[in-house]
Parts: structure tokens; sequence; C-alpha cells
């Protein structure tokens, strides 16, 4: 406690620089100075008046430039040689005098900040000055700073040419990317290309140039935005599939737009096409149930070759009678035809009944169409926005990482200059090791999330999609939550389909009850018949064709069917009550889809401008925790959490935005009609 201690020297001397600094822009603050920001990404404000000289700004300046000795003397653990100009003027200790002990050095530090602790405080939490001492001490280290620099410079150079020089080039180029970062609205990460490329080396970047000894993979050509490229279609034929290895093996990625994609899905999908099929299997029910309207008609013709047996008998002139005198064989050769109409003239309404439920049942599978389109138009704009956060979350991860490794490059720079310890270093390989694990499991996600997008469209075998859209807001909701709900009402397919198969179940109903009733039939038939021949001696003998017709009215009625008309009329009674059961409850399924969404909606509109200002305040503390660990004042713990605080930041911009668009897409799908217009005015 005796010696003197240029280190607390040092730091008292920063200390009252930095009140000063602040106490003189202190008094410029107002609310007026409080600016809003342009900028598309976020919604935030910031000080202009404070913007000049920040504290942190004003100490990494003295720390590279100024006072470089004194920096070198604190960094390096140099012997206690005599400090500089700059320093006598920073620790207001002239070089004559001997240096003070640690008591006095205190006692002067609480004397010249204590009379403003109760004053005005500065950004960063530190007393400061009175205006007059602030432009003082101000002045005079900036009269000081060539030439300390250019004696801190000597001075390193001289004791240690080699390791002190590369500490301070690595020290500096912090430092300056530091001040790069501070200049610019938005901070730009940097990495250092040597240790990412030794960080990344086996991370698997598919958008990276591949090396010499690897085969490049070629990328399919970029389609227009308006249409999706037609090499993306699977084979025609649903009933192949890949044999060889090379039928599956990807050979290029395929960037696609959101509306590129939902062509694609209503294109290929599997399940739209077979709601498709099922209508044109319900268009040909119908019409067959339609022939029932006309009558049949039915042509028929006939050869004939009848032969049987008669008694071959004589006449006996001795007795008078025809005697037996063994059996003939006698054929003969026919030729007819003849043309038949029949017709149900009266069915008791069955046939009417079973043409409008047939036709009820057509519109239900143009309802399912429209339900699974819109369906799969939601699952499409989900699944490519699973691939957006996918994307995004690379990116976010691989700026956590960079940061990383320019904390681990900060670190093992201040241990060469010997004021760092082991244990930063340690935490921040620890906290790049992290990163790395993190961004490899997202590369995974990221391409589990492409792989489900070419399923969900049904895309060829040979090809993977990228989003080729940034993330952003798609869009606003104009309608109020009582809109809303009554729009989602009268649009909807899956509320008209109920209706639709009440009303199927009544002309079910309707029919089976009128098989009891009277059935009135009509049948009409003309023929033709000829006999070729009557004797097999000669059965070219024609004898000409004989006509005949037959008229025939029927009416039956079913007197007794076992009850079997009365139970198919109770099933569909049944059914009657489960479709308006059903109405019911997906009308109120349809209007907690529409709340939902809604709410999310409201919420996340909110949380894209609070998580917005929420980065820009994590990228400055980040940026003011690093020049505080650079300047020796801060740890590297301060750093390790603004890092984690800022890829939290992101993250959660990032699932603020994706969430707001997934709730538009459910509220568009919760109020949808397609195509435009509605399906009932009144349900």
């Amino acid at each position: 406690m005796q010696s003197s201690n240029p280190l607390l020297v040092v730091g008292i001397s920063a200390a009252i620089a930095i009140g000063s600094t602040t106490a003189a822009t202190a008094k410029t603050e107002s609310p007026a100075d409080l600016q809003p920001v342009d900028s598309k990404e976020n919604n935030a404000f910031e000080v202009s008046s404070l913007k000049p000289e920040p504290p942190e700004q004003w100490f990494l300046s003295q720390a590279n430039e100024a006072p470089q000795d004194e920096v070198d003397i604190d960094l390096n653990l140099l012997d206690d040689s005599e400090p500089s100009s700059s320093d006598a003027d920073l620790a207001q200790e002239p070089e004559s005098s001997p240096e003070p002990s640690l008591e006095e050095s205190e006692a002067e530090a609480e004397e010249a900040i204590g009379e403003e602790l109760e004053g005005e405080v500065s950004e960063e939490g530190l007393p400061a000055l009175p205006e007059g001492e602030a432009d003082v001490e101000i002045e005079a280290i900036e009269e000081d700073l060539p030439e300390a620099e250019a004696e801190g410079e000597a001075e390193v150079e001289a004791e240690e040419p080699v390791a002190d020089d590369e500490a301070e080039a690595e020290v500096e180029e912090s430092s300056e990317e530091s001040e790069e970062v501070e200049g610019e609205a938005e901070p730009v990460l940097e990495t250092d290309p040597a240790l990412e490329e030794d960080t990344l080396e086996p991370l698997p970047d598919t958008d990276s140039t591949p090396t010499t000894d690897e085969e490049p993979t070629p990328s399919a050509p970029t389609a227009d935005p308006g249409s999706a490229p037609d090499y993306l279609d699977p084979d025609p034929n649903p009933l192949s599939f890949p044999t060889d290895p090379s039928e599956v093996e990807i050979v290029g990625t395929q960037p696609i737009t959101l509306i590129q994609a939902i062509e694609l899905g209503i294109r290929n999908n599997e399940d739209l096409q077979r709601a498709r099929l099922e209508l044109q299997r319900s268009q040909a029910a119908l019409r067959e149930t339609q022939a029932e309207n006309f009558p049949t008609v039915d042509l028929g013709a006939d050869l004939t070759l009848q032969g049987s047996e008669q008694p071959d008998t004589q006449f006996n002139p001795l007795t008078g009678e025809q005697e037996a005198d063994g059996t003939e064989l006698q054929t003969s050769l026919g030729l007819g035809g003849a043309l038949q109409a029949n017709y149900a003239i009266f069915t008791s309404g069955r046939r009417s009944a079973l043409i409008q439920a047939a036709e009820r049942e057509v519109r239900f599978q143009e309802l399912a169409v429209e339900s699974t389109t819109e369906d799969l138009i939601l699952q499409v704009t989900q699944a490519y926005y699973d691939l957006q956060e996918a994307d995004e979350q690379v990116q976010i991860f691989q700026a956590a990482l960079d940061e990383a490794e320019r904390s681990l490059r900060d670190a093992e720079a201040l241990e060469r200059a010997g004021v760092g310890t082991r244990f930063d270093v340690l935490q921040a390989q620890v906290d790049v090791a992290n990163a790395q694990q993190d961004l490899r499991n997202q590369l995974s996600q990221q391409e589990v999330a492409r792989r489900r997008l070419v399923e969900q469209l049904n895309l060829s075998q040979s090809v993977t999609l990228a989003a080729a859209e940034p993330v952003e807001v798609a869009g606003v909701w104009d309608l109020t939550l009582e809109q809303s709900i009554v729009e989602a009402f009268r649009n909807r397919a899956e509320l008209e389909q109920q209706l639709v198969q009440r009303e199927i179940a009544e002309r079910n109903r309707r029919a089976s009850l009128a098989t009891l009733g009277p059935q009135v039939n009509l049948s009409a038939q003309y023929g033709l018949n000829n006999t070729l021949a009557s004797d097999p001696d000669s059965i070219a003998e024609d004898f000409g064709f004989l006509s005949s017709f037959q008229v025939q009215l029927g009416v039956s009625i079913s007197l007794f069917d076992g009850g079997r008309a009365r139970a198919q009329a109770r099933q569909a009674e049944a059914n009657i009550a489960i479709a308006e059961s059903q109405f019911a409850n997906v009308r109120d399924q349809i209007r907690l889809e529409v709340e939902e969404a809604y709410s999310q909606l409201d919420a996340n509109f909110e949380n894209i401008q609070t998580t917005a200002l929420a980065v820009q305040q994590a990228e400055e503390a980040l940026r003011l925790a690093r020049l505080r660990f650079q300047a020796g004042v801060g740890t590297q713990t301060d750093v390790l959490r603004s890092q984690t605080e800022l890829t939290r930041s992101r993250f959660n911009n990032l699932q603020a935005i994706l969430n707001y668009n997934r709730a538009l897409a459910a509220l568009r799908r919760s109020v949808s009609n397609f195509p435009e217009g509605y399906l009932n005015e009144v349900p």
C-alpha cells in the first residue's frame, strides 16, 4: 500500500476525463433533442446531443491515439518508468514531482469529483464535473494527443518489437473497427477471414464457393417472379419411383417467391389433385342420375335355328290308316329383330329427388376443392415462412458466431498485451464453440425446411428450394374484429358445405319415401321375324319378314317392403340433424380462428416495434461493452452477455415479423373465398 500504483492512477485519470466529457455534453440535453430515426427496420429514437462524443468512444480514442505510452503501461505491465508528458497531463502529476501514494491519489480523485456527485450524471452513470473544468481538461488532453501518440509508439517499438507490435496492431484494428461501427447508423459485423476459415470449414455451407477438389453444384436458373418454372414439376407418371441414386441427387437450388410457391402447390399438390378427381367423379354421377329423365331404347336381333323330331307316317291303302314309319327331323331357321323403349312416367318424386341430391353432391365437391385450395395456400405460406425463418436464423447465428470470434480476438490480444487473463480467453473460446454448434444445428434445420417445402409442393426429386424474398411485413388488415367475423361467416366454404350436406340428406329422405308411392311405366316394342327355311335341303328359301308390335302401360305400388324405405328415411333424417349440428360447430370454430388470428396479428404488430427498438439497443449495448472491455474498464462477461442479448433480440424481432405474417395469412384464410365473391349472403 506504500508503493505507487500506475494502474490506479490511469483509471482515476480516465474517470475524471470521462466525467468531464459527460459534464460538457449533459448541459445540452433536453427532450427536444430526441429525434426519430428514419429507418425501415425499426421505429426507435436516439439522443442526438450525445452522438458527437460518447464517453466510451472518447476513452477508446485516448487509449489508441493520445496517451499510447500510458496505455502500454496499463496493458503490458511494463516496469515503473517515469510517465511521459501525456501521463503527467492525465494524472495531473509533473515529471519532477515524486509519484503520489495510493492514499494521496484516492484523496485527489475524491476531491476532484466529490463536488459533482449530487449533480448531473452522465449516460454511463459516472459523476460529471463542472462545465469549466471539463472544457479545460478536454483542451489539455487534445493538445497532448500528437505528442503522446508519438512517444507511446516509440516506447512500444523499443521494448517489445515483435510481440508488442502484434498486440498493438490487433488492439488498434479492434479499435478502428469499433470506431467504424460507431459512425454508422447500424453496426456492421466484421470477421477475421483467417479465423473464420478455420472455424467454419467443417460446417456444411451449401452457398459457399466449392474448392478445387469438390465438384461445383449447379444452380437452377432464376425464374420470373410471376410464374414458376416448369422443370420443377414432378414426373407426370404418379406410379413411377426412382430406382437409381442419381435420380434423387440434388442438382440445383431454385430460389422462388411466395407467389411462385403457391402456383406450384396449386399445380402439383396431390391433395388438391385428389379433390379435383373427386369433383369429376361427382359430376359423372350427376350425369348418370340425370339419365332418368330420358327413356331407354333397346335394339335387338336374333338368328334362330330350331329342330325337332316328328313321326314319319305313311298312308296304308289296305287298312285306310296312317301308319308310323320311323321319325323325321324337322328344322327351321328364323331371323328376328326388336326395338324396345321403356320410360318411367311417374315415380312419386323419386327421380327428381335423386337428381337434386346429385347436383348438391357436385356443389359439395366444388366447395371441397375450394376449401382444399385455401388450406393449401395457407400451408404453403406457412412452409415458406418457416423457410424464411430458417434462413434468417442461419444469418443470426452466423452473426453471433462472428461476434464471438471478434470477442475471442479481443481477448487474445489483451492476453498477449499482458492485461487480459486466460479465463477471458477460455470464456470467449467456449462462446465460439457454442456459436458454431448453434450454427451447425440451424443449417440442418434450414435443409429440413427446404425439403419440407419441396414435399408440400410435390416437386421434382432432383431440386431443392430457397426463399427468394426477404423477411418483411406482408401487409395490413383493414377490417375490425367484428367485420372480420361476419365476413368469415359469409365467405367460408366449410359453412356452406354443411348446408349442402343437409340438403343432400333431405333429398335422399324424399327419394326413399318415394319408393312407397305408385310407379307408372310405359314400354313399347316393335319386332320383325322371318323364317328363312323349314327344310334342311332348302335353307335358302325365304318366306319374307313378318312384323309385330306391343305397347304396355304398367302401374305398380309397393305394399310391403319389410320397412326398408322408412328405415332409409330415418337415416336421412339423422344425417340432417348431424349436418345442422356440424354447421353450428364449424361456425364457432371459424369465429375462434378469426379471433385467434386477429389477436396474434395485433400482438405481433406491437412486438415488431418493440423488438426492433430492442435490437438497436442491444447493438448499442454490445458496442459499449466491447469498447469498455478493450479499454480495460469492462469484463469479458459483459461482452458475452451483451452478445447473447443481441442474438436474442434479433431472434425476437424475426419471430415478431414472421408471426405477424403467419397471423395475417391465417386471418386471410379464415375470411377466405376462392375465387372472389360471396358464397352466401346469409348462411
